[in-house]
């Protein structure tokens, strides 16, 4: 008899239409959640980034799902390589380069103009924790200046209209850096940079996996900016070599700031993305001052000095780049992730989805802005949508402009 009820069972199961057959073949890109959604014809609901129906129906009773950064449909946490746009593109988002290229989580590429427009900005301290945020990035700054023997000191006009410049003798006064000096300072700096990232999509993977719950699409977006980190560092590395000293120095700092970076994760992760918005924000100083170095020939030595094979490889920069090019690339990276972070510092922690998953806002914004309140993020996340899937709108959807 049992035999019997499961031939049957299985007979009648390969019976009933798939979804396939209801609603037309599904691309590949679409997630087993995207799928359920459509099958199911669920529509106006809440946003959630829960897995189970019942749960995503409890918060819906609880009102937690209103007023979330972010919507659970098609594209919610991102593109995937065979998804098909319909609508126009007028924001960045994968393409063959980045598709086929061999660093397959982010690469980044500029023009000249969004080079060029990369400014020193900084976001104003409101709360307690953007406050000490900001304090231990200016300690960790000024211990940091004081190793690598760095002063932001202007160098005098009448001193740069000399002819030739006293190179030498500014360095001795310690009032520039050396070829050397400079390496040494970005080594040091990317090797922790990179870590910041890695950390924060650690916990959030780990988060996703224990709760048993999406994320939104934060992981991709974190991994992304630790591996364009890791990048930075191996393009300098090929230029000079650091000695043991520094070797040490990058073990010892890693040591200590990933586990505390882990803590703080765990506490106040707002807190954490301010603290690396904020050592972004130094990032973009320091490099901003190796440009304009460079710019008035007080680092002769990098004159000339061709852009590294890895470099051209990674921005797609043209292959009479020079140095200066990579560096103006980096500053270009460095501003994205303390807009990123910023942005990501005003969201709600648990239940916003990522606002860059569909899409980064234009490098000119990037470049310019510290950072999307969360009400901009909403506006940036629905703009994007709409844009993505080809939809038409009466009123656009306009970013406010932070004043």
């Amino acid at each position: 008899m049992s035999l019997l009820l499961i031939k049957h069972s299985s007979r009648a199961l390969r019976n009933l239409p798939h979804s396939s057959s209801l609603y037309g073949a599904l691309p590949r890109g679409f997630a087993s959640s995207s799928k359920w959604m459509l099958e199911e014809k669920i529509k106006g609901h809440g946003a959630s980034t829960a897995l189970r129906p019942e749960v995503r129906q409890r918060e819906e009773n609880q009102g937690l799902s209103e007023k979330v950064v972010g919507v659970e449909s098609k594209l919610a946490e991102g593109l995937h390589y065979s998804d098909k746009i319909p609508g126009p593109t007028a924001i960045n988002v994968l393409s063959d380069l980045t598709r086929t290229g061999p660093w397959t989580m982010m690469n980044p590429i500029y023009t000249e103009q969004e080079l060029d427009c990369v400014q020193i900005v900084h976001r104003p301290t409101v709360t307690i924790g953007d406050k000490l945020a900001h304090g231990s990035v200016t300690l960790i700054r000024r211990i940091f200046d004081w190793v690598t023997g760095y002063k932001a000191l202007p160098i005098p006009e009448e001193t740069l209209q000399q002819n030739p410049i006293p190179i030498e003798e500014l360095r001795a006064k310690g009032l520039l850096l050396s070829d050397k000096a400079w390496l040494m300072r970005i080594i040091l700096l990317e090797s922790f940079a990179g870590v910041p990232g890695m950390v924060a999509g650690t916990l959030r993977h780990l988060r996703s996996l224990r709760r048993l719950r999406r994320d939104g699409g934060w992981i991709h977006t974190l991994l992304e900016e630790a591996e364009n980190e890791r990048m930075h560092l191996l393009t300098f590395m090929t230029i000079a070599q650091p000695s043991w000293l520094t070797r040490m120095a990058v073990l010892g700092a890693q040591g200590v700031m990933y586990n505390l970076l882990f803590a703080t994760y765990l506490i106040t992760p707002k807190t954490a993305h301010r603290f690396v918005a904020a050592l972004e924000e130094e990032a973009v100083k320091t490099y901003t001052h190796c440009v304009e170095d460079m710019q008035k020939g007080l680092v002769p030595e990098w004159d000339d000095v061709p852009a590294p094979q890895i470099a051209i490889d990674y921005w797609r920069l043209p292959q009479s780049a020079k140095l200066i090019d990579v560096i103006r690339a980096v500053r270009a990276d460095e501003a994205t992730h303390r807009f990123v972070n910023h942005s990501l510092a005003d969201l709600d922690q648990k239940r916003d989805f990522n606002p860059f998953a569909l899409g980064d806002a234009s490098p000119e914004i990037r470049g310019t802005k510290a950072g999307f309140t969360r009400e901009e993020s909403a506006a940036f996340v629905k703009e994007t949508q709409r844009k993505l899937l080809g939809e038409s709108a009466q009123t656009p959807v306009e970013i406010p402009q932070r004043s």
